[in-house]
């Protein structure tokens, strides 16, 4: 599985965005409700990211509510 910016999992209850993805780190926000778009932004290594969404499930996009509009534009 490649990540990808703008990925949503989910883990139990939780929801995990990947807002922005470098080379080396991941900048995330978790969020309770996918709706309401409130949670907390989080800064680590993509190793911690990824032992973080172990076991947690990628959201096909047919699932995602329309949440596209806050995510930062990405360059080619």
């Amino acid at each position: 599985m490649k990540l990808q910016q703008g990925q949503i999992w989910q883990n139990g209850s939780e929801y995990i965005r990947i807002v922005n993805l470098e080379r080396l780190e991941v900048k995330y926000k978790t969020m309770t409700d996918l709706a309401t778009k409130e949670g907390t932004h989080h800064h680590v290594t993509k190793k911690e990211f990824c032992r973080l969404i172990k076991k947690a499930r990628l959201m096909p996009a047919s699932e995602i509510p329309a949440i596209t509009s806050d995510l930062p534009a990405t360059t080619t």
